[in-house]
């Protein structure tokens, strides 16, 4: 049987082990650097500004959702962005990556946001699969960008006219 419910904090080592997992799946497990320790500072701060839906199945541990509100301009209101979803292999087939997604879409129009969307990683042909029978529509226009570690340090260090130094670390 099927249950979702939100993250506690007595969760950490789960969602820990389900975001490797996730990673190991993509082939990234080797850039997982996340401890408890930042799991417990970013979901359990005083204001958190991501949030943890945890799917159990029997009451086992057998997926998660990650996510946090973005915002559009265009719509003018607030969104959803997922950023991790997760359903352990031993698991999958019992509607639980549904589920998850149904339930932060009722979030979504119970909250009036303007839109909810994801990432995929673009050999992922069953995820692709599965979110498209959804009804979610690929948005190949667009190409996600990303910078980290050094080249984030080097462009936080580029001096610009009329902005202030940055904070040293």
């Amino acid at each position: 049987m099927l249950h979702l419910r939100r993250a506690q904090r007595a969760d950490l080592e789960t969602v820990l082990e389900l975001i490797r997992g996730l990673a190991d799946y993509e082939k990234l497990l080797h850039e997982v650097d996340a401890s408890l320790a930042d799991l417990q500072a970013a979901l359990f701060a005083e204001h958190p500004r991501v949030f943890c839906e945890i799917a159990e199945w029997n009451g086992q541990s057998a997926g998660f959702a990650l996510w946090f509100y973005n915002f559009s301009t265009f719509r003018g209101r607030h969104g959803l962005y997922l950023e991790d979803l997760f359903v352990k292999p031993e698991y999958r087939g019992h509607g639980i990556g549904s589920a998850l997604l149904v339930h932060l879409a009722r979030r979504c129009v119970a909250e009036n946001l303007g839109r909810f969307e994801w990432a995929v990683l673009d050999w992922n042909t069953p995820a692709l699969d599965f979110y498209a029978s959804l009804g979610a529509e690929a948005k190949k226009e667009w190409w996600p960008h990303r910078v980290t570690g050094n080249a984030l340090k080097a462009l936080a260090a580029r001096d610009i006219p009329g902005l202030p130094a940055p904070p040293q670390p």
